[in-house]
């Protein structure tokens, strides 16, 4: 999409700092951070959300998980790490590029909030 803020930062159009990137995803250090570490992964793709990418490619999202993964260990987070995927306006995505959250760093409590 041209007017998509993920798909451009994911092009390089838009500088981020960059974590990782593969042929499928790309990651980069969140600009407004929730935890010590926050880390957005997001399929270099463009689906709307988790909803879509299943119905496109179920493939999209098992490459943006498994990097979620692989973002956790190079970070150092292996006492453990949080992923969140907001799916849809009302779980509180704003930018309607699916993307997963990496969180780590501090602890995280269930509920979430």
């Amino acid at each position: 999409m041209n007017d998509c803020l993920f798909c451009k930062i994911a092009a390089g159009e838009i500088p981020a700092t960059i974590v990782d990137r593969t042929e499928t995803t790309v990651a980069f250090r969140d600009v407004a951070p929730v935890s010590p570490t926050h880390v957005l992964v997001v399929p270099t793709t463009h689906v709307a959300n988790l909803d879509e990418a299943l119905a496109v490619d179920p493939a999209i999202a098992a490459d943006v998980i498994t990097q979620c993964a692989r973002v956790a260990e190079m970070e150092g987070l292996a006492d453990g790490y949080r992923v969140v995927i907001n799916t849809g306006s009302l779980a509180g995505q704003t930018v309607h590029h699916l993307h997963a959250h990496v969180l780590g760093g501090r602890a995280h409590h269930w509920p979430p909030g």
